[in-house]
């Protein structure tokens, strides 16, 4: 066994004790005075000890921990491994002699001597290391500089910040906690006392501030943040005008415990929407993915990023990142040098609209699959820029649809929105063309026995994401307000990028295998849509300000081609579930795709040559419940969908 020096002064220190603990016990049996009586003992004991002791902490490994760093596990072992050499050496030095003059407290004295020996050094060094006694909490001082903050949640969350806030490793001192269950009401974390539960917290606030001790923020320490819970502190806390923040997650906590400081977050408008993790085939994803050649359109977009964060986390051989903003694909290219270093990556400036620079890229890198996320999405922008969201979403799609099938592409991946259900302006009319060309490729595709799986993904709203509702609140919130919202009814449908994302990932990897399910959409769960002007009320109070009172909300009405309520299903559509939890499978309306591909080149001809009027009537012929949609909206003026 291969020992480095300090190992050896580790061991060194573990065998010595052995014998002192020995001794010392009998000193402390028999006073000093004992000498005589005991003194036969201590070399008989001493030659026992050694080698056994010795032979007792290597096999517990006592030398390999590191004392500054020691923990409930060393001490275990500690205990486990004083026990054994107490128990043998005494059953040695009882087969020699027979021990008949030593009183049986003595054993027990000496094994706690040992523990104290062998712990006491480990233990003060790790308190060392922390700081001094403040790291146990025991001789916590407030510090002028510190934000006074009070804690909600009494479990480990807490114990961890209280660790930080000791070691002087974060801006904040804690004056109470608040347990959410009542259940430990009356005790303290780290000398800390729990005040008591959510209701009493503005007695509590009101309690400190008579002492001086108000706290400026509350901040919440659980793993798991309950939507529910966290709703009510947003209305408590601004009740009282404090701002809600939390810790960062367990396994970010953890990881920054006694490495540097931590830094509380703001509660995220995801958190408080709340929605169920989804246990995904994590396999599956990595099985389509592993091993496999990658490329991704719109890679510098909200979507395209993600999707390339997250196939780069499942080992493809290679892939390439294609985009026609040079910037966006500049940063995404960095991002992916710093984090996969060795993943072999291609940055690839290319337009979609443009067919032979898209055959050139995918016959040139030859990808397994494709991800297809280039798509202009801002509602206002393409109902003013017609053509520009045709030739993008629609013809942009087919000439990467083609390119893939032309060049042997296993599996084709169509991002696509739930504004192209009952599309009521031209982004979600181009984005139901699309989908409905990947369909008929798919369609043909299997019929004819060869070419990509078209897998085409549809969802709603993403959190963040580049044109969202969330930036432009918070932009609005910096300036001071107003927050503009179009209309006091409208709600939309939302997710977390990250999510999304998966569960794209998730259902690249379902596939639809079977001919049942060639040509359908893949529709992900979008959980409950939300009221634009409740997300707003949200965002305002999590700034720690009050709606209608510090940061006005102005309604500005419906903007061109934007609805109150935003669909997932056409009406003639089924939604039957997939073996993917969250994912379900759409069947909407197929078109022969000859036929399809002539409309689309008369299409891509009137766009081209910009001729808009013609454009827009050719759209609404292709698209019927665009026409429809659009009529209707324009007899009663409300926005609102059929549903």
């Amino acid at each position: 066994m291969r020992l480095r020096f300090k190992s050896y002064m580790t061991l060194a220190w573990d065998v010595a004790a052995a014998p002192a603990a020995f001794i010392g016990a009998l000193i402390l049996r028999y006073g000093l005075g004992g000498y005589e009586i005991t003194s036969h003992l201590w070399l008989e004991a001493t030659l026992i000890l050694l080698p056994l002791s010795t032979v007792v902490f290597l096999l517990f490994g006592l030398h390999r921990g590191v004392w500054r760093y020691v923990s409930m596990r060393d001490l275990v072992m500690i205990l486990q491994a004083a026990a054994l050499v107490v128990l043998f050496s005494y059953l040695a030095l009882f087969a020699y002699n027979r021990l008949d003059t030593m009183p049986r407290t003595v054993p027990f004295i000496n094994y706690f001597l040992l523990v104290a020996l062998l712990a006491g050094p480990r233990l003060l060094l790790r308190i060392r290391a922390e700081g001094g006694l403040g790291s146990l909490g025991l001789t916590r001082k407030a510090r002028g500089e510190a934000i006074p903050v009070l804690l909600v949640g009494a479990g480990a969350g807490t114990e961890l910040f209280l660790r930080e806030v000791d070691r002087g490793n974060t801006n904040y001192q804690p004056v109470a906690i608040l347990d959410e269950t009542g259940k430990r009401v009356g005790r303290s974390i780290r000398g800390l006392p729990i005040l008591g539960d959510l209701d009493d917290m503005a007695a509590i606030v009101t309690d400190l501030e008579a002492k001086r001790r108000r706290p400026q923020r509350v901040i919440v320490t659980k793993r798991e943040l309950n939507p529910e819970l966290l709703h009510d502190l947003l209305a408590r806390t601004e009740k009282i005008g404090l701002p809600l923040s939390r810790v960062p997650d367990m396994g970010a906590l953890e990881t920054s415990v006694g490495t540097g400081r931590v830094e509380v977050r703001q509660v995220q408008v995801e958190d408080l929407l709340g929605r169920p993790q989804r246990r995904l085939d994590r396999e599956a994803m990595r099985g389509l993915i592993a091993g496999r050649r990658v490329l991704v359109t719109g890679a510098g977009g909200s979507i395209g990023s993600e999707l390339v964060r997250q196939v780069a986390d499942l080992g493809p051989s290679e892939i390439a990142l294609v985009d026609l903003s040079e910037f966006a694909l500049y940063t995404i290219d960095m991002e992916v040098s710093e984090r996969w270093p060795d993943l072999r990556r291609h940055m690839i400036l290319a337009d979609v609209r443009d067919p032979d620079r898209m055959g050139g890229v995918i016959g040139g890198f030859s990808p397994d699959i494709v991800f297809h996320a280039a798509a202009l999405k801002h509602v206002p922008l393409v109902e003013s820029n017609i053509e520009e969201g045709v030739l993008t979403n629609v013809i942009g799609t087919r000439h990467v649809a083609d390119a893939c099938r032309a060049h042997g592409v296993g599996v084709v991946v169509l991002i696509s929105s739930d504004k192209a259900v009952n599309p009521a302006n031209v982004m979600g009319a181009t984005k139901r063309l699309a989908e409905a060309y990947a369909q008929s490729l798919d369609i043909e595709c299997a019929r004819g026995g060869g070419g990509p799986r078209f897998v085409t993904v549809r969802f709603g709203n993403v959190l963040g994401s580049t044109g969202s509702v969330v930036p432009l609140f918070q932009r609005q919130l910096a300036a001071g307000g107003p927050l503009t919202v179009t209309h006091p009814e409208i709600t939309r449908y939302f997710m977390t990028i990250r999510e999304a994302v998966e569960l794209v990932l998730a259902s690249a990897a379902h596939r639809g295998v079977g001919n049942t399910e060639t040509g359908r959409i893949h529709v992900l769960d979008m959980g409950d849509p939300v009221r634009i002007q409740d997300l707003a009320r949200m965002m305002i109070r999590l700034a720690g300000l009050r709606p209608d009172r510090d940061v006005e909300i102005a309604f500005t009405g419906l903007r061109p081609g934007e609805k109150l309520y935003e669909e997932l299903l056409h009406n003639s559509e089924t939604d039957d579930a997939t073996a993917v939890e969250g994912v379900f499978l759409a069947s909407p309306r197929a078109v022969d795709l000859a036929i399809l591909r002539r409309a689309l080149d008369e299409l891509m001809g009137h766009a081209r040559a910009r001729r808009t009027d013609r454009t827009l009537t050719l759209l609404k012929e292709l698209v019927p419940e665009f026409k429809a949609e659009v009529e209707r909206i324009a007899q009663d003026g409300t926005g609102g969908s059929r549903s």
